[in-house]
């Protein structure tokens, strides 16, 4: 036997013939924020392949591109804000939302010292990461719930965390929207939190998990089993703040186990179980980019993107309660 097809006939013996033959599927997120922690613990838990999938995780910045590689095939999964695939749904894109982790803001307002109440960013500059995002949906909805018309300040597309947080220590911004452990850094340089988005009454599906029509109706076996994967390790999210911890320190690279603990405590107790997306937050949303982009779809027809069936079926199947037990 040549020595190419012995290493073969071993192989066979110790792996599965379903590992050669299992698909591969991919899988993205937006970028390194703390509330992204309910994928990256799926994959570095390894309960993808507990539930026999193949994944890889990929970083893609940006909603748009991340809905632009779910369109055009080369990626099957997103967790992602609600924006980015709402916009495409009413644009005519065959998206569908079959879970969400999380349906609340999870920014902060950080302004300075001298900015004590939101009453006193009238007359402004609000910094955000661009315009038709969640950034400035947050900003957009903080405003109507604290009564100061958008039109009282200014609001400006800065760029990401470094270049806001810059802008805000020379004052060439007076306030923006921070989500932790950036908000950790900016308490640091003497900034003032001066709100928490997650205690307003506006609901947002910020992370939210997203495949195509066609792989929901052709590989339905293959969606059940990365959501049993995804809301388990969202269970442990929620239960374990060890595992979790470790998952932050690998993703985020931060040597500082303190600002690892704060950012858990922030965020585990805001994910949602059984991980199912706020309607209310939907049709917002929806809203915010029908008039954010004129010339859409009537904004009712989003909630037709949403997909709970599986979840629901997980859930008569004692899925849920399984993960509860001891």
């Amino acid at each position: 036997m040549s020595p190419r097809l012995l290493v073969l006939w071993i192989s066979s013996l110790i792996f599965p013939l379903s590992l050669f033959a299992q698909d591969r599927y991919l899988v993205s997120y937006g970028g390194f924020a703390g509330y992204q922690v309910p994928v990256w613990a799926t994959k570095h838990l390894g309960l993808f392949e507990k539930y026999n999938l193949n994944v890889e995780l990929v970083m893609i910045p940006g909603s748009a591109r991340q809905i632009q590689a779910l369109l055009g095939g080369s990626i099957h999964f997103t967790q992602i804000d609600a924006t980015g695939p709402v916009t495409a749904f009413l644009r005519g894109a065959d998206l569908v939302i079959v879970a969400g982790a999380l349906n609340r803001f999870p920014f902060s307002v950080v302004a300075h010292k001298d900015i004590r109440r939101p009453a006193d960013l009238v007359g402004k500059k609000i910094g955000i990461v661009n315009f038709g995002g969640q950034n400035e949906l947050s900003v957009l909805l903080a405003l109507k719930e604290w009564n100061i018309p958008k039109e009282t300040v200014s609001i400006i597309s800065a760029g990401g965390t470094e270049s806001r947080l810059l802008a805000l220590t020379t004052k060439a911004l007076d306030a923006t929207v921070l989500a932790p452990p950036e908000t950790i850094k900016a308490e640091k340089l003497g900034l003032r939190i001066l709100a928490n988005m997650s205690d307003m009454n506006a609901a947002f599906p910020l992370d939210v998990v997203v495949t195509h029509r066609s792989v929901l109706e052709k590989k339905r076996d293959v969606v059940k089993r990365f959501l049993q994967a995804y809301i388990e390790a969202l269970h442990t999210v929620k239960t374990s703040k060890e595992k979790t911890v470790a998952v932050y320190q690998k993703m985020l690279k931060q040597q500082d186990r303190g600002i690892i603990e704060i950012t858990y405590d922030y965020y585990a107790p805001k994910f949602s179980m059984p991980p199912r997306v706020s309607r209310e937050g939907l049709r917002t949303t929806a809203d915010f980019i029908t008039q954010r982009q004129g010339g859409l779809k009537p904004a009712v027809e989003v909630e037709r993107m949403l997909d709970e069936s599986l979840l629901e079926e997980l859930e008569r199947e004692g899925f849920f309660k399984r993960l509860r037990l001891p």
